[in-house]
């Protein structure tokens, strides 16, 4: 059994899906932060358990032939991009390959082939989405306390003080500067995550990749946000915000959002575009963060679903009711379900904005609406069922139940292989097959693939 601050030697053959290398020494799993596969190390074991340990490198003895120099100067310390130090290419080959062990180890599909994963042709500056905790550090020539943002270190709640993120859309700087100012000047409260004290806890900012509109929402320990007229003053200046709004979360949690939100000035929502249509998005609304990277996975979603324009499509977990709405281009009637009353808002909108008037959308759990809605009319049918479940997948009782509907197809989009391989092996017990696995890279220097599955009815 290996020991704490015991130096070991490895070779990395794969990575971890919090992004560490991972080796093996004397048939103990070793997971080796920092390194990547292909990587010879000296690794010093931080934490050691019966058959596993935690290490760091120490020394990079033979470096991997796909290793590479990050652009960023914090990838060491910042969590955000776990994969910064491997090329791309290797990025795509590690993710085509966690999709097809998952497939195969979890749901049993040996020998299922996985296509190459739909990657970008430059994978930087790609998220319309940032959000980023808020802290105090001491400014070592005056000694004050002054207000920070950034990205916590990796595996920790520590954070990493930053001006930029080279996977952000351009112009988040000048937002970040903004608040750092206003919380400064004004002398605003910065929340203690120990503690429970203090207001400010993170800042969230969101661009339309084809609109150029942003929008800026405060998190905060509190009801109200002071003075936020002089914070509105200094957005105004900064190019496309058009809306400052405020989210409470009193909760002593990791959960960045709570549950209230007030518009406070300009826009409550912005509106960005998918292809040809137009959404509606609020801060607190689901929204693929990978603008360019959506249009490819709906894209194949859609030509999964093989529409012809007389189907009848189910969306569950419809958020927005963007699959949905890219759907209902080709479809009769799409009916889209999601759990947040705010995302269904959003969906109902979107769906007027666009005038169409073949979807329809319902609030609550789809395990519970669909369930609900088929015992009260029959009738309704499915002739194909699309699902983007979160990180946990879909409730079993949901599986059974867009069996019981027998569709044609089911269009499965997943952001993470071991669920999706998991609800597989279940859809596809009797009735339906694999018709393909297509991984899309929306989360490039991150672990995270999503993928589409096309499962095809066998009678």
């Amino acid at each position: 059994m290996l020991q704490k601050n015991q130096v070991v030697k490895l070779s990395i053959t794969d990575v971890s899906d919090t992004g560490e290398g991972i080796g093996k020494v004397d048939g103990m799993t070793v997971f080796v932060q920092g390194a990547v596969p292909g990587d010879t190390v000296e690794a010093l074991v931080i934490k050691a358990k019966k058959t596993y340990a935690i290490s760091k490198v120490a020394k990079i003895l033979k470096p991997s032939p796909d290793r590479v120099e990050p652009a960023c100067p914090v990838a060491a310390r910042c969590g955000g991009c776990q994969l910064s130090f491997l090329s791309y290419e290797a990025q795509l080959r590690l993710k085509a390959k966690k999709v097809k062990d998952c497939i195969e180890r979890i749901g049993g599909f040996v020998g299922q082939v996985v296509e190459p994963v739909l990657g970008m042709k430059e994978p930087v500056a790609y998220r319309n989405k940032g959000q980023f905790p808020v802290g105090l550090s001491v400014n070592r020539e005056t000694g004050a306390s002054e207000p920070i943002l950034g990205f916590y270190a990796g595996h920790s709640h520590r954070i990493i003080p930053t001006d930029s993120c080279g996977m952000l859309f351009p112009g988040h700087e000048s937002v970040l500067q903004a608040v750092r100012e206003y919380l400064a000047e004004e002398g605003i409260s910065i929340y203690n995550e120990e503690t429970g004290k203090g207001l400010v806890r993170h800042v969230l900012m969101r661009k339309g990749k084809t609109t150029g509109e942003i929008l800026v929402c405060l998190v905060g320990n509190g009801d109200k946000l002071p003075k936020a007229e002089k914070l509105w003053e200094k957005l105004q200046k900064i190019k496309g915000v058009v809306g400052l709004s405020f989210n409470t979360n009193k909760q002593q949690t990791n959960v960045i959002l709570g549950d209230k939100i007030v518009s406070l000035f300009g826009k409550p929502a912005m509106v960005d575009y998918i292809g040809e249509v137009a959404f509606e998005i609020s801060p607190m609304a689901f929204y693929q963060v990978n603008p360019d990277q959506t249009r490819v996975l709906y894209q194949t979603a859609l030509d999964f679903a093989g529409l012809t324009g007389n189907e009848v499509v189910w969306d569950l977990y419809c958020g927005i009711g963007s699959i949905s709405l890219f759907l209902a281009q080709k479809a009769k009637q799409v009916y889209g379900i999601e759990i947040i009353p705010e995302a269904i808002e959003n969906a109902k909108a979107n769906a007027a904005r666009n005038h169409m008037e073949n979807a329809a959308f319902y609030v609550g759990a789809a395990e519970e609406v669909f369930p609900r809605l088929l015992a009260e009319n029959p009738a309704l049918t499915a002739d194909v069922i699309c699902v983007d479940p979160p990180r946990k997948g879909c409730d079993e009782t949901l599986l059974h139940t867009m069996l019981s509907m027998a569709p044609k197809r089911i269009v499965y989009v997943s952001c993470d292989p071991a669920t999706l391989a998991r609800d597989l092996k279940v859809l596809c017990e009797k009735d339906y097959r694999i018709e393909k696995v297509q991984p899309v890279d929306m989360f490039p220097n991150s672990v995270h693939v999503e993928t589409v599955v096309w499962i095809q009815r066998k009678i």
